[in-house]
């Protein structure tokens, strides 16, 4: 290689057809027969695309809050001229089957219904597959945030009755920020098409990307492609491949969740007050997603100054919560390459030595031992 070349600038073109295979291989991530677009930006990309193209002035949406995504999601689909009906589920806890099916009942009007399936800045997830068969026998679409369950839970795009299912690479797949996908059913196209506000002539329009790339035959690209992205991409999708596949890598996932979660129930001596005790925001382990724990500190302390020190040199993947639960969140990061067992105990001392120096009991030889137990019935 000469002293001029790069070997991130200095790559071949990326084909059609070599795009056409990585969103097959998405696809197979996804669980689905569905056409697969991969959108070249974050997945906020691909979530306000889909809403913009389903929701329309008259239509009626559900739109499902259980953290900030939902909230974001109300405001693109009241944007949109849709009456929005905000089913608002406490962010320490999940949504329910029972729940969509009483506002259903209640709006028989809906067309669309809008869910995050885990949220990583709450820490919890929502049950799809029950949730899906009920928007599915109403006969209304269900668009899914997918972000950050994807290669971290059990994720059945088709099974479950998703019509328009949103992903990103940079969580559980451990993959660029820069990168996402959204799967499109057939009845999702046919409602789309049918709605004149559906974006055109934008980067947030799904329609030409069906009439250019998808029903052209895939055989020639509508621009330029985000070439270091798609092979980042999929890159990541291979190394999931390589370690397991999709059930060793939500093997994983689900083991470091266990392992944060039962660490963190042993870090205090028993009979330290639960007002003094590091504790999951998360009340049940059933609602709590994989990808991430989310915890409430003590009351004496600030979430913001006790991640401080808890990372102060480390480099742990953790940070406070953002907007109001910002004194009194904190959240574990354990997904993608960070779903290990190493990760889960760094993070779990980090916090004890961050505890201490602040005044409280720890035990981390007994928040390790738990870490492990859990760690090894899971995994």
């Amino acid at each position: 290689m000469s002293q001029s070349q790069h070997p991130l600038l200095d790559l071949p073109p990326l084909t059609a057809e070599r795009f056409a295979a990585i969103e097959r291989r998405v696809a197979g991530v996804l669980r689905t027969e569905a056409d697969v677009l991969i959108t070249q930006g974050e997945a906020l990309l691909p979530l306000e695309g889909a809403i913009r193209s389903a929701a329309h002035p008259g239509s009626t949406a559900l739109n499902v809050i259980t953290g900030p995504y939902g909230q974001t999601f109300g405001g693109w689909l009241r944007d949109c001229g849709a009456t929005v009906v905000d089913i608002e589920v406490p962010f320490h806890t999940a949504a329910s089957a029972e729940l969509i099916a009483a506002a259903l009942r209640e709006h028989p009007e809906t067309e669309l219904v809008s869910l995050v399936h885990a949220e990583a800045a709450t820490g919890n997830t929502n049950p799809v597959a029950e949730i899906g068969q009920v928007v599915r026998e109403h006969g209304a679409l269900l668009m899914l945030d997918a972000v950050a369950s994807v290669a971290a839970e059990p994720l059945e795009t088709d099974a479950w009755g998703v019509d328009l299912c949103v992903i990103g690479a940079q969580k559980a797949m451990g993959g660029p920020a820069g990168v996402s996908a959204v799967s499109v059913s057939e009845r999702a196209w046919e409602r789309i098409r049918a709605n004149p506000r559906a974006p055109r002539r934008s980067y947030l329009s799904l329609l030409d990307w069906k009439d250019r790339w998808i029903d052209a035959g895939r055989t020639a690209l509508p621009h330029a492609p985000a070439q270091l992205e798609m092979l980042a991409l999929e890159a990541s999708i291979g190394r999931i491949e390589e370690t397991g596949g999709l059930s060793a890598a939500i093997a994983r996932h689900r083991a470091a969740a266990a392992a944060t979660r039962a660490g963190t129930l042993a870090l205090h001596p028993a009979d330290t007050p639960e007002p003094l005790r590091l504790r999951p925001y998360v009340t049940e382990a059933r609602d709590a997603a994989p990808v991430a724990t989310t915890l409430r500190v003590p009351d004496t302390l600030d979430a913001r100054e006790l991640v401080a020190a808890a990372v102060a040199g480390t480099g742990l993947p953790m940070v406070a919560g953002g907007g109001a639960l910002a004194k009194e969140m904190i959240r574990l990061n354990h997904y993608g390459p960070d779903a290990t067992l190493e990760t889960v105990v760094r993070s779990l001392t980090g916090l004890s030595t961050a505890l201490r120096a602040a005044g409280l009991t720890t035990d981390p030889d007994a928040a390790t031992a738990a870490a492990e137990a859990a760690w090894s019935t899971v995994a």
